[in-house]
């Protein structure tokens, strides 16, 4: 493995670090543009590398590539396509260990977390590798006398991945498996904050047999971003990440005649009426509000807590918040602790900020993380776990995506003001309800705008044989990701009309069957 994907936890000035390349022609290719942006290993604050942004020679040139990788691919038969996906999954499995320590190097987010967010990923290529199943046509016999109507699903061609900063091998693992399993090329457009997860993901492709072409990794910056938008050789575009990039590159990407996954920001709520289990309650807001130090776009944000449970359900977490342990993902001597840092400095003021919006707007700061430092890594991005209660349901702090370790309280007073206020916000990405009653959960899972539910489960990230994705301004495009979506999303259908004439009726071919004289 080359050293552009070790991912060190460096300590260089920036002048002397690596440089992260592409991934073209199955191959690390070095970067000509002159361009680079810096890499932070997050814990310490040090730039541990440089990561090149392509210019629209490369960005032209990892295109074509991938083109004639496709030109190849698309005619491998299924069984071979599927031998490939085979080995994928079982290197995958062996060393996933190397992986998970280049994301914590480059995220920041601890190991364990890291493996996780494999392990979610590898759920889509095992679901990939059933894909003969799924990419079937259909056949209808004598819909007309003599007429057979039948359909066939085929590849789109090359197409495009922007994968977020927050889950740099799994997002793209929710798109790449499938698009490749259906005979796609694929070019992956890493974040620029941690890219190296995308390059050891192309190596192991290599590894299992995937022709040259067929795998790409551009690096770069909104200019790749817009390369993939606007050329006609890309069919397709996936992305995870803000409402804002998600909403410019379903209209940008649709403009330009292409099908398009774009899946935006979030504020999700947990509804906790006062039936439910607040011990239950406590250790599921702390793991879905503060895990991977709150940059998921599926992290619960807002605790909906009915009344008389407020004061209670807020002592248990205060409890629990105060028993995590916060430092460098990578651990010390072998101890991991429960939440890193963030990715960059500028995310973390950015996070201070929301809470100061939240005080000046009359909330009170129940732990307040701002300026929370790890010793022996003063420099590191860190903030601390962070509790609101009584969040003005006016303030941008309640009504904007934070993606930081935050968690809100607000106090109700009924069922109804609670899914009153799910439905008012613009997003609809995920939500829960912890209750005891079930006429409640089905009525909330009826009545909720929101494209993922969980009941007495904080965290409704679906499984990778259903399909993920929210509603209102948590996607843009024409499907959710992975599942049935994912296929009917990546192959495109034919249909055929077809009528071959009887040879012992309209003289044609002599079959050579015997014949009773």
């Amino acid at each position: 493995m080359s050293t552009t994907v070790s991912a060190p936890a460096g300590t260089a000035d920036a002048t002397d670090v690596r440089v992260i390349s592409h991934w073209i022609d199955g191959a690390e290719r070095v970067s000509t543009s002159g361009r680079t942006a810096p890499v932070y290993n997050p814990a310490t604050g040090a730039v541990s590398a440089h990561v090149a942004l392509a210019d629209q020679a490369e960005i032209d040139e990892a295109i074509a590539s991938a083109q004639r990788g496709f030109e190849i691919w698309k005619d491998y038969s299924i069984a071979k396509r599927q031998t490939v996906l085979f080995a994928f999954r079982e290197l995958l499995n062996a060393r996933k260990g190397e992986l998970a320590r280049i994301i914590t190097a480059e995220h920041g987010k601890v190991v364990s977390d890291a493996i996780g967010e494999i392990l979610r990923g590898q759920e889509v290529v095992e679901l990939a590798t059933g894909f003969p199943h799924l990419i079937k046509g259909a056949y209808s016999e004598n819909v007309s006398t003599g007429i057979d109507v039948y359909s066939l699903r085929q590849p789109l061609g090359v197409v495009g991945i922007i994968s977020p900063f927050n889950f740099p091998a799994m997002v793209p693992m929710w798109f790449f498996p499938i698009a490749i399993a259906a005979g796609n090329a694929v070019v992956v457009k890493p974040s620029e904050k941690d890219p190296s997860a995308s390059l050891w993901i192309a190596q192991l492709w290599k590894e299992a047999g995937l022709p040259d072409g067929v795998f790409t990794v551009l690096q770069g910056d909104k200019l790749a971003v817009d390369g993939l938008l606007t050329n006609p050789v890309v069919q397709s575009v996936s992305f995870v990440g803000s409402t804002p990039i998600a909403q410019y590159i379903y209209e940008t990407a649709s403009r330009n005649g292409k099908r398009v996954q774009a899946l935006g920001g979030a504020k999700n709520h947990m509804l906790v009426l006062p039936d439910a289990d607040l011990d239950l309650v406590a250790d599921q807001a702390v793991n879905a509000g503060y895990g991977a130090a709150g940059e998921r776009c599926m992290a619960i944000s807002v605790v909906l807590a009915v009344e008389p449970v407020a004061d209670e359900l807020i002592a248990k977490i205060v409890e629990r918040i105060g028993k995590l342990k916060i430092g460098n993902g990578a651990g010390v001597d072998g101890v991991e602790p429960d939440m890193g840092p963030l990715i960059t400095g500028v995310h973390r003021d950015k996070v201070s900020s929301y809470v100061d919006i939240a005080e000046q707007d009359g909330a009170t700061i129940v732990v307040d993380g701002r300026g929370f430092t790890v010793d022996g890594h003063e420099d590191g991005f860190f903030f601390g776990p962070t509790l609101i209660d009584e969040i003005p349901t006016t303030s941008r702090a309640y009504q904007e995506e934070i993606f930081g370790p935050v968690l809100e309280v607000v106090r109700i007073q009924t069922f109804q003001e609670g899914l009153d206020l799910i439905n008012s916000g613009q997003f609809g990405n995920g939500t829960a309800i912890f209750t005891n009653d079930g006429g409640a959960a089905r009525r909330f899972q009826n009545e909720v705008q929101v494209g993922m539910i969980g009941i007495n489960v904080p965290i409704p990230v679906p499984v990778a044989y259903h399909s993920f994705g929210g509603w209102k301004a948590s996607l843009f495009g024409d499907a959710k990701a992975y599942g049935v979506h994912g296929f009917d999303f990546f192959t495109r259908e034919k249909a055929i009309t077809s009528r071959w004439l009887d040879p012992a009726t309209h003289g044609g071919i002599n079959l050579g069957f015997p014949q009773n004289t």
